[in-house]
């Protein structure tokens, strides 16, 4: 039997190697860009990196953090390392929180609950679709779960440091803080209500909003919409996968809205039998548990509830008329819209999922031993998916900036207008790479970059264009007018050389041409039309609460699970 002291170094180790295995491609000198994934050499703390620019701050704090780091080091090194720390950190996680709940399931039964929350469908196609900001929010789950269960047992401020910094942690993204707050409100604002812990009640209300406290101020002090398109849940629902039908895929933890986003193998028949060798293994945990109910946390219980009904609200949600009529509310509310990709949100399955695999292990071991029942649990698991390795069957992979990028990004300074792009929207498809990109000059660039906030999906406008962009975009697609941008506050005009022709030729300074990109200069540029050294203010002071959160709350943490260590 691993004595405690032993498993934690050997569950890091494991995780480890299972997140090399699946990031290697990524792990690589080079950049992301693909879809929704952007690194750069270097970004910035411009308005739109606050959360403060012409779209809703969907971005925050992510791109601060990325920002601030890649002052010392090369920003693609910066997100590999935060992408490959956050899967080491959800295998380390999730099995921490099987050995708590489930103390027999042992070294094998945490690693189970490891690969679980490594190797799936929900980790794969987040991935492809470039969410690896969201793999940070993902990993914080099983550590908030953890933090539950040490404010509940042991009640003191330890408990509570490492919860707030697990919870910050989950706010990486503002959907983070969503699935946070959801976790939360199960594993512990329930009981705590129940006992009537007003105090604490209170304690953990304040512990979330630190961790929400970038993306919220960022919305609250912003000028961006805060409402959507009308056709977002319908664009953005669970897809149903071949032979699984809706119902099936969402058990599965499957069905990302982008096709093609999803792994090669979960695009024909075998995804159904993948989805079955995994229900098979949470099954058998779940039997277990329930035979063994008396003897446990009864904090299983209440995932196994967050799982079901989890499932259920997704699968309700893609159907046609929900779906409508979610997408109207949608445009009408402010807020509905974080919920639109409906899917991010199985993300609340795993935590059970990982108890369940735990579970299943010690079922098995009733027969045969310990290395034989965890060899079988892990077939079931990782063998149906067998394409998650190596950058999910070699789609992820980095790329090098042609030189053109790093001359424009000298050149460009933070003082003297806002920059402008030809031809304008966010997605991009070059020639140096391979799949649909977002544009990365807007985290290459010292000024912000106006953005409309215009999106399509197979054509379907799902956020309308609004504010200064649209105004900007105008003017651009009107042959782009020098005195016009200048007014909306453009100093700069980018433009990509394989698009069509634009009329600024002759009538803007070029600065620079290259086979790339071709920069001009706007003359006189309005000043004050980004967000007020006020706004900034504000908006800067929440991120660094919210990045003192997560430091004091893992420095106190590790302070007093030392002090607890035998020597």
């Amino acid at each position: 039997m691993t004595s405690p002291r032993h498993l934690l170094p050997t569950l890091c180790l494991v995780s480890a190697a299972l997140s090399a295995l699946v990031l290697g491609p990524v792990l690589r000198s080079g950049h992301l860009l693909y879809r929704d994934a952007v690194s750069t050499p270097r970004s910035f703390v411009t308005d739109p990196a606050l959360g403060l620019g012409d779209v809703a701050a969907r971005a925050v704090p992510q791109d601060w953090v990325v920002a601030t780091l890649s002052r010392l080091v090369d920003g693609g090194a910066v997100v590999a390392a935060l992408t490959f720390a956050a899967l080491t950190l959800a295998g380390v996680g999730y099995g921490r929180m099987a050995i708590r709940l489930i103390p027999s399931a042992r070294l094998s039964g945490a690693v189970a609950a490891a690969l679980v929350a490594i190797w799936n469908p929900y980790v794969a196609e987040r991935l492809l679709q470039g969410h690896w900001s969201l793999m940070v929010s993902y990993a914080a789950l099983g550590w908030i779960v953890v933090g539950a269960v040490e404010v509940m047992r042991r009640p003191g401020w330890p408990g509570w440091a490492q919860l707030a910094a697990a919870t910050a942690c989950a706010g990486f993204t503002p959907t983070g803080s969503i699935l946070a707050a959801a976790l939360l409100l199960v594993v512990l604002m329930i009981p705590l209500v129940r006992t009537r812990r007003w105090r604490q009640i209170g304690t953990l209300c304040g512990i979330w909003l630190l961790g929400a406290l970038p993306w919220l101020t960022a919305t609250l002090v912003g000028t961006a919409p805060a409402t959507t398109g009308s056709d977002g849940f319908t664009v953005f629902g669970a897809r149903a996968e071949s032979g699984l039908g809706t119902v099936g895929t969402v058990l599965g933890l499957g069905g990302i809205w982008n096709a093609d986003a999803v792994p090669a193998s979960r695009t024909i028949w075998w995804a159904a039998v993948a989805t079955l060798l995994l229900l098979t293994v949470v099954a058998v945990g779940a039997r277990w548990l329930w035979a063994h109910r008396d003897r446990h946390d009864r904090l299983i219980g209440a995932l196994a509830v967050l799982a079901g009904v989890t499932a259920l609200a997704v699968t309700i949600a893609a159907l046609g008329p929900v779906a409508a009529g979610l997408s109207r509310l949608a445009a009408d509310v402010p807020g509905v819209g974080l919920f639109r990709d409906t899917q991010k949100y199985l993300a609340l399955m795993v935590p059970f999922f990982a108890v369940a695999a735990a579970a299943a292990v010690l079922a098995v071991r009733r027969w045969v031993p310990a290395g034989f029942a965890l060899a079988a649990t892990a077939l079931l698991i990782a063998a149906p998916l067998p394409d998650l390795a190596w950058g999910v069957g070699g789609q992820i992979r980095t790329i090098t900036y042609p030189a053109d990028w790093a001359t424009v990004a000298r050149i460009v300074p933070a003082d003297r207008g806002a920059v402008a792009v030809w031809p304008t929207g966010a997605v991009r498809r070059y020639a140096f790479t391979d799949v649909p990109s977002l544009d990365p000059l807007p985290r290459m660039v010292r000024a912000p970059v106006t953005d409309s906030g215009l999106l399509t999906v197979d054509g379907v406008v799902v956020d309308p264009a609004s504010g200064r962009g649209a105004d900007v975009d105008a003017v651009l697609h009107h042959g782009g007018s020098p005195s016009s941008l200048a007014a909306l506050g453009v100093g700069w005009v980018v433009v990509e050389n394989h698009a069509p022709p634009t009329a600024l030729a002759g009538r803007a300074t070029a600065v620079f041409s290259g086979p790339d990109l071709t920069l001009y200069r706007i003359d006189d540029p309005v000043a004050g039309a980004g967000a007020s050294a006020a706004s900034r203010a504000v908006v800067i002071s929440a991120h660094l609460l919210w990045s003192a959160t997560v430091l004091l709350g893992v420095g106190a943490a590790m302070w007093a699970a030392r002090r607890r260590t035998p020597r």
